[in-house]
């Protein structure tokens, strides 16, 4: 008997790792993103981009990364990168995935995916153009707690068994992200700033609040974007109050139900995120975990009304957010497949949040406040 015939599994073509670089290793994305790429089996590290030389060195050595450069451009250059994770400044993202996108490569970025609208648009045009994954960091919509309350909440939209959605509370004052995270790597190199900055809010914005608009941007898209998944669409604005300190509202009509965004922060020492679906005969709550917590994914309660109440809290595994979220990407990068955080979906996300905010400064009725 041939060779061939003992093992035919010999027939089938070996699959070859995803090759990707890397454009930034400061905190987050060496805990978030390099750890988690650096243990995929399908996924090779080949390029890593990072202008100070020692941190680029020593991260470079600690991972096995056989290419360093000191920036994008030069790393962009190398034929064997497939694909970039972009972690850098929210105001030089966009800059440099556009550049990605116009090298051909596939492209996922922390979020949000710009700091206003049009380099926004701009970077889901050229992705299109180009025909390349484009996707965007919200992880949460992989958190595996996350994705079983979906398959919760469409099975019962869909069955009707607990009555229509009644109301939406979205609710995030978060505090405690980091969790006591370490093991990165520290130098004592001083930051290389950016001469080519995008800007930090869009111009409508006053100078004064502009800040103040990047920190909302930033913080709470994770919540505008996850209960967009949840609930399967965009819903329009009604009324916002964010001149308070201590915490902002808004609320938002998703035609069938109102729901509201209660967003703010206070000193804690945990994590303080929640959402919760009402039914006219039930509730779907899940709270989701700091974002550094690993392998601690969304915990999920069902109650059900009735002559017999019930609560049901499905069991998930150990598994985080950022891991599987790192997984993903290679697929979709592997099949040039859309993500489940695609550019173009994350793009209402930006849209919302500026109808938000021109509200908040009555710019939409003509009365800009200043």
């Amino acid at each position: 008997m041939s060779e061939l015939k003992k093992n035919p599994l010999s027939l089938e073509k070996q699959v070859e790792p995803v090759r990707i670089g890397i454009v930034g290793a400061g905190f987050f994305g060496q805990v978030a993103h390099i750890a988690n790429y650096a243990e995929i089996k399908d996924c090779r590290i080949v390029a890593l981009s990072v202008r100070r030389p020692e941190l680029r060195r020593k991260v470079a050595q600690r991972y096995d990364i056989p290419r360093t450069y000191p920036n994008h451009y030069e790393l962009l250059e190398d034929s064997e990168v497939e694909a970039v994770v972009i972690v850098t400044p929210r105001h030089v993202t966009a800059r440099i995935a556009q550049d990605c996108l116009n090298a051909d490569k596939a492209v996922l970025t922390e979020k949000p995916m710009a700091t206003t609208l049009e380099p926004a648009e701009k970077l889901v045009e050229v992705a299109c153009s180009k025909q390349v994954t484009y996707a965007v960091g919200y992880m949460k919509r992989y958190d595996e707690g996350v994705q079983r309350a979906k398959q919760i909440l469409d099975e019962l939209t869909n069955s009707g068994e607990l009555g229509s959605i009644v109301f939406t509370r979205v609710h995030c004052f978060g505090e405690n992200a980091y969790c006591n995270c370490d093991g990165h790597i520290v130098t004592d190199e001083k930051k290389i700033e950016d001469t080519v900055k995008g800007p930090m809010a869009p111009d409508w914005v006053p100078k004064h609040q502009q800040q103040t608009y990047h920190q909302y941007l930033n913080k709470y898209c994770h919540n505008i974007n996850l209960i967009r998944y949840l609930l399967g669409r965009t819903p329009s604005v009604r009324h916002v109050q964010f001149n308070s300190q201590g915490g902002q509202v808004a609320i938002l009509d998703f035609e069938d139900h109102t729901a509201v965004l209660e967003t703010g922060d206070y000193s804690y020492h945990g994590w303080d995120e929640v959402i919760e679906i009402y039914f006219a005969q039930g509730r779907l709550r899940i709270e989701t975990p700091p974002p550094l917590l690993r392998n601690v994914p969304a915990k999920v309660e069902l109650y059900k009304g009735g002559e017999k109440p019930e609560i049901y809290s499905p069991l998930c595994g150990w598994t985080w957010a950022f891991r599987r979220q790192a997984e993903a990407f290679i697929e979709d990068v592997r099949h040039k497949q859309s993500s489940l955080t695609s550019g173009e979906d994350a793009l209402e996300d930006i849209r919302l949040i500026e109808k938000m905010w021109k509200m908040e400064f009555g710019i939409n009725k003509g009365v800009v406040k200043r």
